[in-house]
């Protein structure tokens, strides 16, 4: 074993086998020094940067590599041995090389900038386009290699354009991004700003704004600037009213009963002493005026109100002053509300265009039931929530969506989540699917959904849309907001695509009329919204390649319903007669939508491609009318799901609403929906293996919903009409799904104070009890915060939350993790206006501390070359460790080559023509002296009888061979003649010399 071990450790470090002196070791020790130097030259000129140092401790092994190379068993020369070791070192240094992780570095003087424009309402329209004249000279002036770019910013912040070195000048005529005008956040600005910086040049930002911060922390945000050093030019915007005057709060008692006085107090402040007029206005109203004397402060005034029967009421108080004695208009009011509880009403809800008679019987079986019933048509459904407290339920019978805006709809479903009103949608050629309600907020607060997923079979229908440039203000993007309101109307089953002639070429060989999307399933909707929006609608010149491509597809497409939809100005060129003609022949119909035409003969060829195919023409006045075209056309394609079939409904699951009631009468027809997992299906169609709801119910929120997929008029329902027990069932619905109103011993109550909303809730109750109260906020922008109040005194909750802008803020706050306390309390926030305009001066101290942190200038405005100072190069590094691997890849087989692989350069000489004449003559003369030698040698050994005489008197004078080569030749002189078998190749080769010369002696 000990000489085993022995044996393997003499094999890899074998023992020295000749002298070691300095000049043996001069290859390795050069290679060593090279080596070094060019790792830190490359290192300290910036050519490469390692990120690994340690890697290079690998190179230890150099040693070893050097001993095998003069101690090893390779054989080889001097030149090739330290040849091999060269390259046996290089694949040693290229690997620790390629450990260190090397990154090729550059260096890069160009600049990269943001401009961040304030556009909030405290700048005004002067300010932002002075500011956006400046932007333009300054950037006219950049260098070639510098890029901007522009951030629009108020309570957020939009990336308007960004960082290009072609920086689209004529493009910054107006802000098309959508921010919010009503705060200014600097953070968020900066922020943006600086995420929109590369990393490989030299950033700044240019900031504009008054400095006037209603919301963001600025501190962590200029660190991160400081860290990156990036820094920030400010040019400020100054502004200080010396006379102004507002009107901060309007505040309404907790409680009213009917019948009392009570009083309304106005807060106004003002800067200056001065006159005015105050106006209080009741749900709209005009309910008091009086001239006031206005004093250098704040200010209550109070106003005796007198209400007379129980309702929702909004107030709002407006002050009225000078022109030159005011700076803001827009804080000149305040706005605030009160809700007197009395006896629940319903709201019945029908179509402005519909039949009378969908809803009359309804809506005498209510009153028959001693209900209080207000009609409204759709348009005149509130639009907030509040306005909606009145009712216990809400009833809509047979109204399409397209009749409703989306602020009413969500109006609808927030009052049932959050206050409890009851909701029932009764059904109807226009209901549910049919009327356009898939994905919109009524939707949401139903108990079932338009998309059928139990129906086996059920034929879908496909919708081609083509967008031609809308020559109206913001008119690609109405044209883009209205389509993806189609596409939500659609079902899940429903294929749709979008056609447009689009400036970038996306066609076929680079064809401009394209499709954003083709028809595909329109459940992918979240990503068809993100290609509607990037879409670069053009100015379309003929409709037909487009209505071409759309024809095609909607031909291959295996869909029950097929429909073309075209938004165009109406001037390019008509398509010919054929082509529509091939529209009718395959049962496609298209409607046209004619935005701003320029003339009747526009007119009129819109108008002619919709009469030929079969579809309607549309020319709305109001761009805002849009959005319920563009829904009512996706809706023809939901007409599948209308069932014309006689039939007796199924009772699916027992509840109270069939109280009493033991036979069903007949329907003559439903809507296809699909029940909610957790809806209630009370009632079903007869249909085997299915689950298609007649009447669901759910919880929602704090209210309940019901959907009856049926209707109860004289169309469907005429035989349930008139049944006789018609009046239980639709009392007991209805209370089923009606508010209840509930007694509360917590009494809400809400403020603003700045940017902050503040809750305050009192606890009434006769025992006193530590709650965990949450209160659910429901404002502006359909955005929801939650907040957990906290206890901070005997029986009082206090919480507060940002506010994010300008509206109604409904609140819900409930007691939670009670055993015996379920208390609710409902309230509400009003903010007429935006903290903005409580600023009444710039604030120049945040501008300059922004400046002075991150080394950034106070700029004047006057500036022409804004970026003419000195530069500090930035440094780019990116990833060299694929050139490592190919020096390996090349280094691996040249080292093998070295060791293993011998050259005759001879004979390589040769093939180049050097050399042959030189290698002939050679070769012959070694030839003949090597005879000669062997012809003496044979001489020598033979007997003296058998000398050839030829060899005598050819045989040129040689010395005697030496000892060991008469013995060779011996046994050529022993063996038999004829037994050559023993002998060596050359011995026999002499043998049959000596045989042939002795016949020609004879």
């Amino acid at each position: 074993m000990r000489e085993r071990v022995s044996d393997i450790f003499s094999t890899w470090f074998p023992k020295k086998r000749q002298a070691v002196t300095f000049s043996s070791a001069l290859v390795w020790i050069v290679f060593l020094v090279v080596y070094a130097v060019a790792a830190i030259a490359c290192e300290w000129q910036g050519w490469l940067r390692f990120s690994y140092w340690s890697a290079f401790w690998i190179m230890v092994l150099t040693p070893w590599f050097w001993w095998m190379s003069l101690h090893g068993y390779s054989a080889l020369g001097k030149t090739r041995s330290n040849v091999a070791l060269v390259v046996r070192l290089l694949l040693l240094g290229l690997f620790a090389a390629a450990l260190a992780e090397p990154r090729t570095v550059r260096s890069n003087t160009s600049l990269s900038a943001m401009y961040a424009l304030d556009v909030s309402d405290s700048m005004g329209n002067a300010v932002s386009t002075a500011a956006m004249e400046f932007i333009q000279r300054t950037a006219s002036n950049r260098q070639d290699k510098d890029s901007v770019g522009m951030v629009a910013f108020g309570s957020n912040a939009a990336v308007e354009l960004p960082p290009r070195s072609a920086f689209p000048l004529e493009s910054l005529e107006t802000i098309n991004s959508v921010v919010g005008k009503d705060g200014t956040d600097l953070a968020k600005a900066l922020s943006l700003s600086a995420a929109m910086l590369p990393d490989d040049a030299e950033g700044r930002i240019v900031l504009m704004s008054d400095g006037s911060a209603t919301e963001g922390e600025l501190t962590p945000v200029l660190e991160q600037l400081k860290a990156r050093n990036i820094a920030v030019d400010v040019l400020p915007v100054d502004f200080d009213f010396e006379k102004e005057a507002w009107v901060e709060r309007l505040d309404l008692p907790k409680s009213v009963k009917l019948g009392e006085t009570y009083e309304a107090s106005v807060l106004i402040g003002s800067l200056q002493a001065q006159k005015g007029t105050l106006v209080l206005e009741e749900n709209g109203q005009e309910v008091f005026r009086d001239d006031i004397e206005i004093e250098s402060g704040k200010k209550r005034i109070p106003i005796p109100i007198k209400l007379r029967e129980a309702g929702y009421y909004a107030y709002t108080a407006r002050l009225i002053v000078p022109e030159d004695q005011d700076g803001w208009k827009e804080n000149n009011l305040a706005i605030n509300d009160i809700y007197i509880a009395g006896e629940g009403k319903i709201l019945v809800v029908t179509d402005p265009t519909g039949d009378p008679r969908d809803a009359a019987r309804f809506i005498e079986t209510l009153r028959a039931s001693r209900r209080v019933v207000e009609m409204a048509q759709a348009f005149q459904v509130p639009r907030d929530t509040l306005s909606l407290m009145p009712y216990d339920a809400v009833v809509f019978i047979n109204v399409p969506a397209d009749a409703l805006d989306v602020a009413q709809m969500q109006a609808v479903r927030d009052a049932v989540r959050q206050q409890g009103v009851g909701f029932l949608m009764i059904g109807g050629a226009n209901s549910f699917g049919p009327g356009g309600y898939n994905r919109s907020a009524i939707e949401e607060a139903l108990p079932v959904e338009m998309d059928i997923k139990q129906r086996k079979i059920m034929p879908k229908g496909a919708l081609a849309i083509i967008l031609h440039t809308c020559e109206f203000a913001d008119g690609n993007t109405w044209a883009k907001r209205i389509t993806k309101s189609a596409i939500k109307v659609l079902g899940d089953e429903d294929d749709v695509g979008v056609l447009a002639y689009t400036w970038n070429g996306g066609g076929n060989n680079g064809a401009p009329d394209t499709w954003i999307f083709p028809l595909s399933p329109a459940d992918q909707y979240q990503k068809f919204s993100v290609k509607i929006n990037q879409a670069q609608i053009g100015d379309m010149p003929s409709f037909v390649p487009t209505m071409t491509l759309g024809l095609n597809a909607l031909l291959a497409n295996d869909a029950a319903m097929k429909h073309m939809l075209i938004i165009s100005d109406g001037d390019p060129t008509p398509p010919p007669p054929n082509l529509l003609q091939s529209f009718v022949q395959a049962g496609i119909s298209v409607s046209t939508i004619a935005i701003n035409p320029h003339g009747g003969q526009d007119i009129s060829m819109m108008r002619s491609i919709a009469a030929t195919t079969g579809g309607r023409y549309y020319f709305p006045q109001d761009p805002r009318q849009l959005p319920s075209i563009f829904i009512k056309e996706a809706k023809e394609l939901k007409r599948n799901m209308i069932q014309n079939e006689t039939f007796t409904p199924a009772v699916e699951f027992p509840s109270a609403i069939l109280k009493g009631i033991d036979a069903l009468p007949q329907l003559h027809g439903y809507v296809l929906t699909s029940a909610k997992a957790q809806a209630e299906v009370v009632l079903k169609s007869p249909v085997e293996d299915e689950l298609n709801p007649v009447l669901a119910t759910w919880r929602y929120g704090t209210g309940t919903s019901a959907a009856f997929t049926s209707d109860m008029s004289p169309n469907w329902g005429k035989d349930w009409i008139d049944w006789d027990q018609f009046q239980p069932f639709v009392n007991q619905l209805m209370i089923a799904i009606s508010r209840v109103q509930a007694d509360s011993d917590l009494v809400l109550t809400a403020n603003a104070e700045g940017t902050t909303g503040l809750i305050t809730i009192d606890d009434y109750h006769e025992t006193q009890s530590f709650l965990t109260i949450e209160a659910q906020i429901a404002g502006p922008q359909n955005h929801m915060e939650t907040v957990t109040l906290e206890q901070t005194g005997a029986r009082r909750y206090k919480g507060t939350f940002p506010l994010w802008g300008r509206g109604r803020y409904q609140i819900l706050a409930a007691a939670v993790d009670s055993d015996d306390r379920t208390d609710k309390a409902v309230g509400a926030l009003s903010v007429a206006y935006s903290p903005e305009f409580l600023n009444f001066r710039s604030d120049p101290l945040t501008l300059k501390r922004i400046a002075s942190e991150t080394g950034g200038r106070i700029l004047t405005g006057k500036e022409e070359a804004l970026f003419e100072f000195e530069r500090s190069p930035r440094e780019s590094t990116k990833p060299a460790i694929d050139w490592f691997l190919w020096l390996l890849a090349f280094l691996l087989p040249l080292d093998v080559a070295v060791r293993r692989v011998q050259l005759d350069w001879q004979v390589i000489k040769g093939w180049f023509g050097f050399g042959k004449k030189a290698e002939s003559a050679e070769t012959m003369s070694a030839l003949l002296k090597r005879k000669a030698e062997i012809s003496a040698t044979i001489e020598r050994a033979a007997p003296p009888g058998q000398r050839s005489r030829t060899a005598k008197a050819n045989a040129p004078p040689v010395k005697a061979a030496p000892q060991e080569t008469v013995k060779s030749s011996e046994p050529a002189t022993t063996a038999e003649p004829g037994d050559l078998s023993k002998l060596s190749t050359t011995e026999r080769l002499l043998a049959r010399k000596r045989q042939r010369e002795n016949k020609d002696e004879h």
